[in-house]
Formats: structure tokens, sequence, C-alpha cells
């Protein structure tokens, strides 16, 4: 729903603060997402993937995937943001890149304060592009965890600014999460996975419960034969792909993650993620083995490979 030329006022947008928002987690939360996005989903014994929801000397030792700082976002753009004079369904949504960076390894449980603010905003006439930046930070030691940008496509969201040339604001540097040219040459590493029919319903658990995503009647009205895969869950595999493939299992070796969605994915598809490694970086496209179409695009930074390697 597009707003009208009196309402909109680029001084007030970008001054508007955001409000901060609080996200406490805990070891449960970490296990059941690790098992949404398919840890141990291929074989309960993985060594590589059963420590993200086991360990025996307590859960409170469990490791944590780096995408698990996608959650952190859940609660910014659900109901819609309020932001004067842009207004937006967030029905209408469809989730384009995220972009994330993780300054050390997440705890398996902590409290944390979301500091959320606009990273950029274009009218593109009957939809809008609007990025969201969440920085996140632990409550008592303040120090900064994870840095997220959510980026959506909103339908009917345009034409709000009604000047030439159309409103148009970024708030970060031009070389991040730019999308990837696609090698032509053999990958480096490729991992098969074929995720479960209730993929979504266990993914749903971590908190993002669109309906989209599980009922059937919402999926035709939108457009779907059957209920999609969340796009931040198809996310969760690829980057696991790269944890498992190219950096020998470990989490904490991801930096920078950069991704674009391309395409839906069906519960109970098969994913095929192909790897390049190029110098500290891994180029990574995702596609559904059985329509061989790709659904994911992007890179990952890593800190450092292992001898090894």
């Amino acid at each position: 729903m597009a707003s009208s030329d009196s309402e909109f006022n680029p001084d007030l947008l970008l001054a508007h603060k955001l409000p901060e928002t609080c996200y406490t987690y805990n070891e449960r939360d970490v296990a059941i997402y690790a098992l949404g996005v398919g840890a141990c989903g291929q074989d309960a014994v993985d060594s590589d993937e059963l420590k993200f929801v086991y360990h025996e000397n307590g859960q409170e030792h469990i490791q944590v995937l780096p995408t698990f700082a996608s959650l952190l976002t859940l609660g910014s753009l659900s109901n819609g943001l309020d932001l004067p004079g842009f207004k937006y369904d967030p029905s209408l949504l469809l989730h384009g890149q995220q972009y994330i960076e993780v300054y050390r390894p997440l705890p398996s449980k902590a409290s944390l304060i979301n500091k959320v603010s606009l990273a950029g905003l274009q009218d593109k006439g009957k939809a809008a592009i609007l990025e969201i930046e969440t920085r996140s930070y632990e409550k008592d030691s303040e120090e900064l965890l994870c840095m997220n940008r959510t980026t959506v496509f909103l339908r009917g969201a345009g034409g709000f600014s009604k000047s030439s040339p159309p409103f148009s604001y970024k708030n970060y540097p031009s070389n991040q999460g730019l999308a990837v040219k696609i090698p032509q040459t053999q990958p480096s590493a490729v991992l098969e996975e074929r995720t479960q029919p209730s993929q979504a319903l266990l993914y749903r658990l971590s908190g993002d419960y669109n309906p989209l995503h599980s009922d059937p009647n919402v999926a035709k009205l939108a457009g779907f034969p059957r209920p999609i895969l969340h796009g931040l869950c198809t996310l969760g595999f690829a980057i696991k792909a790269i944890i498992k493939c190219i950096c020998k299992g470990d989490p904490t070796a991801v930096k920078t993650i950069s991704g674009r969605f391309l395409a839906s994915v069906f519960p109970g598809e098969t994913l095929i993620t192909e790897l390049w490694l190029q110098g500290l970086r891994v180029i990574y496209q995702t596609k559904v083995k059985e329509r061989n179409k790709a659904v994911l695009s992007g890179y990952v930074d890593i800190r450092g490979l292992s001898s090894s390697l």
C-alpha cells in the first residue's frame, strides 16, 4: 500500500529511530534450530553435525551454527515496521537477500539486545526494497556478537516518494552483499542433502510461523501448489555444507555470510550445494536436484584454513 505524497518526508524517515528488541535463547533453541536446517538428518551420529544438537557433558557445551544468527531478526519485520510515511503489507513480503557478519562464536545460551536500523530503502514504482540492519549485543557484557542485514521485496509498496528520481537510500559499503558470479569451473566440493517432507514444520519451531510454510490453503492463495520451505532454512543447509566440506566441521571458521534467494524449495526436495574455494572466500550455489533449478547463491568469507586443506 503506497503512501501519499504529503505523508512521505525523507528527513523524518532517516531521522527515525527504530526500537531495540530483546532476544533470549537457550541450548534447546540451538538444538531445535540445528535439526531444522538438517543437522544429523542424513546420519544421526554424523561427527561433524552431532555437536550442534548434543554434548555428552551437557547441552550447554553444544556448538552453534553461525546461521542461528538469522533468527535474531525475526521480530523486526513480521508485523511491519513503523516508518514515517512508509506503509506496507507484511503478507506481501518476499525475502530477497540475507547478509550476516559473525564477530565471535555464538554462545549456546544468551540474552541479547538487538539494535535495529534502516539500512536501505528504494522506491521501485509498484514495489519497494527495504533493508533492515540488526546488530546483536550480549546483554551483560554489551559485546557485539553479530550483525544481520535483511533485504526484502515489498509488493505493492512502491510509489511512496512521488519524486523524480524515486527515493533511494543505502547506508552501508557498496561491496557488501553483492550478487556473486558463479564460476564455470568444476566446484571444489559438492554436497547433496535431501530435506524431509516435514522440514518446514520443524524449522518453524525456531520462530518463523508464517503460514505460507505450513498451511496448504495459504500456500495456494500465494500461488504455490503446497507450502514452501523457509528461505533461511535453505541458507542454513547451504552454510552447513560449507562448514562440513570446507571448514572440516568447524563453525567458528565462518566470518561473513551472503545469500541471495533465487527460487522456492518444497519440503522433501533434494538440495545440491556446489562450492568453489577462492582464497578465503567460498562461492556457493544451491540447486534443487529434482527440478535442476538454482534456488540460492552467495558467498562465505572464512577466517582461515587448517594446513590439512
